[in-house]
Formats: C-alpha cells, sequence, structure tokens
C-alpha cells in the first residue's frame, strides 16, 4: 500500500493500490489495479457505485449542462437517410426522422410508391436498447434479413422478414455480428457469418467465425459449413453474391489487419452447399475488393479495387477464369493517383452504355472527390461536382441494367444527403430521398491548416470556427483518431457545430496511424511506430497556439482509438491540456489483448508476446505512464457496460491510477453508462453523452453554454 495524494477540494472514492508487480520478458510491470478488471467483483461494485455517485454530484454543478442538452438535441434533431437498396421493384431505405430514437427500415413500392416502415427498433423494444446492427433484402425484395443487438453488445440475432407483412418467417439464428449477407436467386437461401458455439471455445465467444449457407426456414445447427475451418481464430469474413446467383466472393481479414485474402467461386460449378471457392489473393497485404456486375462468364471481365502495387489504390481488371494466376493476370485499368486515395467503386452497364462506366470516389487531402471513368481503358470522362468540402460514402448501385447509382454526402455544416447518378449524363442531383433533409446548418466556417510534426512530417488538420481564421484566440477542443487506417474526413458532426455555436473552435486531426494519405501513412503510425501518432496529436495542439487560434491550454476529446491518443496526450504532455474527455478508451496495453476484442488488434498494435513490442507497447501506455504528484488537468473517462470492444476495465483502471496520482486542481470522474455499448444506441443517450462532455470541457476553458453566460469553474 502506498500514501494517497489528493487534489485539493476533490474526495475520491477509496481503492486499494496493490504491490503487483509482473515480470514480463525481464521487465516490471507494475500493475496496482489489476482488481478492477473484474466488473462482477463486489468490491468493484461498490467502487463503482461511489464513483457513479461522484459523478452525479459533480454533472449536477457542470455550468449550463441543460443549454448544451439543448443545443447538441437541436443539431442532432435533423432527418437522415441512406442510400436506397433497390430489389424486385421494392425500394428499402433506411431512415432516420427528427425525434425518432432509432434509424427505421422502410419499404415501397417503386420510385412513386408510398413508404411504409417495414422494421422499427422501437416497436421491438420500447426502452430504446435494441439496436439494428445490420439489414438486406433478397434480390427479388420479398424477404429481407434483419440483425438486431440489445444492450450495446452487438450480438446479434438474425431473422428473416417477409416483406409483405412484416411477418417473421425465420430465426432467431444467434451468434452474429453485423455479418454480410449473399442472398441466392428465389430467397430459398443466403450465405452469412457465424461465431462457433462458445462452448466449443470458452471465453472466446466472438471469435472462432465461419461462413455458412443457410436455406430459410431451417435450424441454424443444419447450416452448411463453406469457409473458416482452420484459419486464425481472430479472423473477420465477409460474403457477396451477385445478382444473378453465379458468383460468391468471400474475403478473410486476420483481425483488424489490412490485407484481405479473397476467394470466388463459379456457383453454377459446384454445389451450394460445397463451392469450390478458388484464391485471388493470399497472404499479399493488400486490401482488395471485387466488382462483378451480373451476366458475367468466366471469360468476361471483373474489376478488383486493390492497394496492391498501389498503396493509394487503383483498378485492374481480369477474367474470372485467370484470377486463380494471381496478380500476374490483372491489367490496370483506373492508375494510381499520387494526390488522391481510391476510397469507393461502382460499376455500372445499362444497355444505353457503349462500355461499362466505373463511378469512382477518392479522398484528395482527406477531401472527396467523385469521378467517372470508361472501364475499357480507365478513361477519365466526367468529374462529378460536390456541393463543398465534405465526404461522400453509402455508395449503392440500381438493379442490373440500370444506369442509376446512389451516395450521400456530408460535411461539418451539412448533414448527410442523398444523391442520385445517372450514368448517361454522368451527372449526380440530390435525390428526392433527402426532400426531407434539414439541409445546411450554418454557423461555422471550415478551413484546413497544415503543419509540421515533430520529424517535419506535414500534418493536416481542419479548423471549424465561427469565423474562419484566427481572429481571436477562442476556447479550443481538439480531437483526433490515427488508427487503423482511418480517415478523419469532414462529416456533419452536432458537437462540432455546438462548440463552435458557442464561440469556440474546433480542430479535427488527420494523424499518422489513419488513411488520410494511404497505408503508408496508416503504418507510419502503427506498431512500432505508434508515437508517431501522438507526436503528430501533439504538433497540433501548439499549432493551434501558436497560429493565434486558441486562447490558452487545450481541451481534447478522443474515443476507442482516439481515447487511446488522448490517453497518451494526456500523460506525455499534461500541462499543455486544460481538459480531457477520454471515451470508451484502451489506455492499459500491456494487457489490451485479454479482454474485448484486443486479440483482433495484435495487426495494429503488436503484442506483448514480442519482448520488442512490449517495450513499445510499455512506453506509450497511459495506465503505466501515470505519474503520482503530476498536475494532470481535469479528466471525463466514460464507459459503457455492454462494450464489447473495449471493455470498460480501462476506463476504471485508469480513473482509480489518476485520482490517486494527480495533485492538479480539477476533478477525476468516472462516466459509466449501462445498457450501452461501443456502437449505435438510442439518439437520447446520443444527445446526453455528448452534451455533458461539453458541458464538462467548456466549464474548464472558459466557454459559455449556447444561449448565454456562465460563472466560471
Amino acid at each position: 500500500m502506498t500514501s494517497v495524494i489528493r487534489p485539493v477540494g476533490h474526495r475520491y472514492p477509496d481503492a486499494v493500490r496493490q504491490d503487483l508487480v509482473q515480470e514480463i520478458h525481464g521487465l516490471p510491470v507494475a500493475d496496482p489495479y489489476r482488481w478492477l478488471e473484474d466488473a462482477e467483483a463486489g468490491p468493484v461494485h461498490r467502487w463503482g457505485a461511489e464513483q457513479d455517485a461522484l459523478y452525479e454530484a459533480e454533472r449536477a454543478a457542470l455550468p449550463g449542462l441543460e443549454r448544451w442538452r439543448a443545443e447538441v438535441a437541436a443539431l442532432t434533431g435533423v432527418d437522415r437517410a441512406t442510400a436506397p437498396k433497390v430489389r424486385g421493384g421494392r425500394v428499402f431505405r433506411l431512415r432516420q426522422e427528427a425525434g425518432r430514437e432509432h434509424p427505421v427500415v422502410t419499404v415501397a413500392q417503386g420510385e412513386e410508391g408510398t413508404e411504409r416502415v417495414l422494421l422499427d427498433p422501437c416497436a421491438l423494444d420500447p426502452s430504446g436498447r435494441t439496436v439494428l446492427d445490420a439489414w438486406q433484402p433478397s434480390l427479388e425484395g420479398d424477404l429481407m434479413v434483419c440483425q438486431v443487438s440489445r444492450g450495446g453488445t452487438e450480438d446479434s440475432l438474425l431473422r428473416v422478414i417477409d416483406v409483405a407483412t412484416g411477418e417473421v418467417v425465420d430465426g432467431p439464428v444467434d451468434r452474429v455480428r453485423k455479418s454480410s449477407i449473399g442472398w441466392l436467386p428465389g430467397g430459398e437461401a443466403f450465405y452469412y457469418v457465424r461465431q462457433l458455439d462458445p462452448r466449443l471455445n470458452p471465453g472466446e465467444e466472438r471469435y472462432h467465425r465461419r461462413v455458412y449457407l443457410h436455406r430459410v426456414g431451417t435450424a441454424p445447427g443444419t447450416d452448411a459449413l463453406v469457409f473458416g475451418e482452420g484459419r486464425d481464430r481472430t479472423q473477420f469474413y465477409s460474403v457477396s453474391v451477385t445478382a444473378d446467383g453465379r458468383w460468391l466472393g468471400v474475403t478473410a481479414t486476420l483481425g483488424t489487419g489490412r490485407g484481405t485474402d479473397l476467394y470466388l467461386a463459379d456457383l453454377t460449378a459446384g454445389p451450394l452447399d460445397r463451392p469450390l471457392l478458388r484464391p485471388v489473393q493470399e497472404g499479399m497485404g493488400a486490401v482488395t475488393r471485387l466488382c462483378a456486375v451480373p451476366d458475367t462468364g468466366p471469360d468476361d471481365p471483373v474489376w478488383l479495387r486493390t492497394d496492391h502495387g498501389a498503396p493509394r489504390g487503383h483498378v485492374v481488371a481480369c477474367r474470372p477464369a485467370d484470377l486463380r494466376l494471381g496478380p500476374d493476370a490483372w491489367r490496370e485499368v483506373i492508375p494510381e493517383r499520387p494526390d488522391a486515395i481510391l476510397t469507393h467503386l461502382v460499376v455500372l452497364s445499362g444497355p444505353e452504355l457503349p462500355h461499362p462506366l466505373a463511378l469512382a470516389a477518392w479522398t484528395r487531402r482527406t477531401v472527396a472527390e467523385v469521378t467517372v471513368h470508361d472501364l475499357t481503358d480507365g478513361r477519365q470522362v466526367a468529374t462529378v461536382p460536390l456541393p463543398g468540402t465534405g465526404a461522400v460514402g453509402d455508395f449503392s448501385a440500381g438493379p442490373h441494367g440500370s444506369y442509376d447509382a446512389w451516395f450521400t454526402y456530408t460535411d461539418f455544416v451539412t448533414p448527410p444527403r442523398v444523391f442520385r447518378f445517372d450514368a448517361r449524363t454522368h451527372r449526380a442531383a440530390p435525390s428526392e430521398d433527402g426532400a426531407r433533409d434539414a439541409g445546411t446548418v450554418g454557423g461555422a466556417v471550415t478551413r484546413q491548416v497544415e503543419f509540421p510534426s515533430r520529424d517535419g512530417t506535414t500534418v493536416r488538420m481542419f479548423v471549424i470556427s465561427p469565423t474562419g481564421r484566427p481572429d481571436v484566440p477562442r476556447p479550443t477542443l481538439l480531437t483526433g483518431y490515427g488508427g487503423f487506417g482511418g480517415t478523419m474526413s469532414p462529416r456533419y458532426r452536432a458537437l462540432v457545430l455546438a462548440w463552435v455555436r458557442a464561440g469556440g473552435v474546433f480542430a479535427w486531426a488527420g494523424l499518422r496511424g489513419g488513411g488520410e494519405e494511404g497505408e503508408q501513412w496508416h503504418r507510419a503510425g502503427s506498431g512500432e511506430h505508434k508515437q508517431n501518432t501522438f507526436d503528430d496529436f501533439d504538433a497540433a495542439t501548439d499549432h493551434l497556439v501558436s497560429a493565434g487560434w486558441s486562447a490558452g491550454r487545450i481541451a481534447i476529446m478522443g474515443g476507442s482509438n482516439g481515447g487511446l491518443l488522448v490517453g497518451a496526450a494526456l500523460t506525455q504532455r499534461p500541462e499543455k491540456y486544460a481538459a480531457v474527455v477520454c471515451m470508451s478508451p484502451l489506455l492499459d496495453m500491456v494487457r489490451y489483448e485479454l479482454s474485448g476484442l484486443g486479440p483482433s488488434w495484435v495487426p495494429e498494435y503488436g503484442s506483448v508476446r514480442d519482448p520488442d513490442r512490449l517495450r513499445i507497447l510499455l512506453g506509450y501506455s497511459p495506465y503505466h505512464r501515470v505519474t503520482p504528484g503530476t498536475a494532470y488537468p481535469a479528466v471525463l473517462l466514460t464507459a459503457s457496460d455492454g462494450d464489447t470492444r473495449t471493455d470498460p476495465l480501462h476506463a476504471r483502471k485508469m480513473c482509480a491510477a489518476l485520482q490517486h496520482a494527480s495533485s492538479g486542481t480539477g476533478p477525476v470522474l468516472l462516466r459509466l453508462e449501462r445498457g450501452v455499448g461501443h456502437g449505435d444506441r438510442a439518439m437520447s443517450s446520443v444527445v446526453a453523452l455528448q452534451a455533458e462532455c461539453l458541458a464538462f470541457l467548456a466549464a474548464h476553458v472558459g466557454l459559455a453554454a449556447p444561449g448565454g453566460r456562465d460563472e466560471g469553474p
């Protein structure tokens, strides 16, 4: 036991500090709060209840909390829609209307038909704790697979719904986690991904995935095993089937690694329950996605969007008959661009088109561009204008033979809007699907800036502010992610607008480890290079101050891998920050592999089983860098008891360590939410979380809540 250093004015729940030191590869690793890993233990329950009470008291005193809540609710309460899926003359959409807790799936007979709600999670569970994880209509549009989970676990139950009646005709099938679905023609069967019975591998129930063929109306225990036997337990799989039912594609990825193994089967060449899957690529470390259209024969071209031999991505063509020959048989069609990253590809081949066309999306300096290409030679034939500096996604092609494709556009002040592309005119226009969209929300100006990191690497960052220039120093909130190749593209976020409309500056940094500049950028901030991510974030902090955006010490916020980011910033440079919100974080990097989806992340971070990686992980692990007597800033750690990705144990252990160590004046608080998880949740829960985080940060950087002035903290 050691003495407890308490910041003046804060009384924290007592937490036993054990003298636990584990030797790993000859290195002593202290872990004084390992006992907080067991959420079911009585002492953890008692400590957690006291932390709840402390947070409730602190929350009640947050200046302007209700005004923050009202502002976030107003900015969140806009109608949103995703790109439609057209199947058998029916049009399916996912809609989130203002005031609804969850999005609903709607269906209409044709473009002009009247929409009706087919699936509403709140009708299944009025508590709002049931979430729609995934859905996919059959090729004829008469059936739909839906996957729902409860309490934030993302452990889905799969059911099949009759579209005409809304009745469940098959299921539930358990051990499904947002599986892709490959429907076969006729709607009698589909391919999907399911985990093995957890009794076969105790403690590893979220691993050991397999691809199965399920026949509608039969017991899932009779499903035919198609792929995955004997492969690594952390592999993720996806499945797809062309609309004519001929070609089955299967991808396999080791954990969250970037490389994909890709397999293709001609379903006319073998039984459906034993498809002859042949490798397209294996063990190449490249991300490759197959694009094939119906009526494709063995000697017709298919297209691959891949970063093999092109770190920023390119498109190649090959005959299915030659795919087994590997990259030597590929013919480049759309070359790699030196200034942009290829992110999406949709192939359109209606009868009025002289050649198949590709609708391609790129990010150039993190900003989206959309181009049109002739797929015979890759020649660019058009550029699709976009409304502003933003992001695109959710690409969806119309039924075979049509000329339509849809995608969504968004930016920091524009909620997602659906655009419809016509391959005959090469033009895209706002779809009627978005007629109920709230449109552009004003009050903020976006500017992209550049600055050097510690090693001279140029890093880019979006700065959103009331005027678009550093006119006066303002309370500043900085966020980032920097992991898993994810891109910090400009997207509509209520918390960004709420902060800026209150008079603050919000900074959105694209750090190494992300995908802003392609796979090389990702690798430059992962594994043994992870410190580059933290150095980039530190340089972003310095730039905001030196360029005159910030009024002083900065507030920072990050979630998941971004929680690791701000945890590292907090422990490496605590003097630079006035307040920190660390959401659903990873913080104990020595033991991260032992909980949640940790084993899946070894390709990103490395494993302590490697002595060299242990030293790197221990060197930046935020939990292990907490130093008694340090004046840490105010810290709010948030976690959810249903989180099956990043276990709340990280937040608990870090909270206890900081409460013991900090000599700073700001509080260290833990907000544990129950009945939700890492991902989607009811809108009221989203609003409450964001409002409380903003109110906490604002109180420590002197930003008044929207609509009035507050007393300082």
